[in-house]
């Protein structure tokens, strides 16, 4: 059984979301292996404590040209949409657990590019805040 020092700790690391930020410092790191890994890591944490302040896009492993890509290797006969189930495989393959379940498109089982693309995106937003919401 936790102790409640055990408990607070668990707390404090989910409220802050600390391992998201240790989790998504180090797919950074070792995605971009850059020469001075401490000047890169205070980097990225600046430009968080900047997406924090100003309410902008934060640091992120994917971009937009990456999303392309995802989508272009899932709808390799260029049919312009992919499936709900190809959806939510590629959200989950990029570290997105949390995430629309009824995109537009869905319900056809056929989701766009443009629709994947801006729910990915979301996505990536959400999941690279990692710090407290306030």
């Amino acid at each position: 059984m936790a102790t409640q020092r055990e408990e607070d700790a668990a707390e404090y690391l989910r409220k802050h979301k600390i391992i998201e930020l240790v989790d998504n410092l180090t797919s950074m790191l070792l995605f971009y292996r850059p020469e001075n890994p401490r000047e890169f890591l205070i980097e990225k944490l600046e430009e968080l404590k900047i997406s924090q302040q100003h309410k902008v896009k934060g640091p992120n492993l994917f971009n937009s040209s990456n999303l392309d890509t995802v989508f272009r290797i899932m709808d390799p006969a260029n049919q312009k949409c992919i499936t709900f189930a190809q959806y939510q495989q590629a959200l989950m393959t990029l570290g997105i657990n949390e995430f629309n379940e009824c995109p537009e498109g869905a319900n056809e089982d056929k989701i766009s590019h443009d629709t994947f693309k801006t729910e990915a995106l979301h996505g990536l937003q959400t999941c690279s805040a990692t710090y407290e919401q306030l």
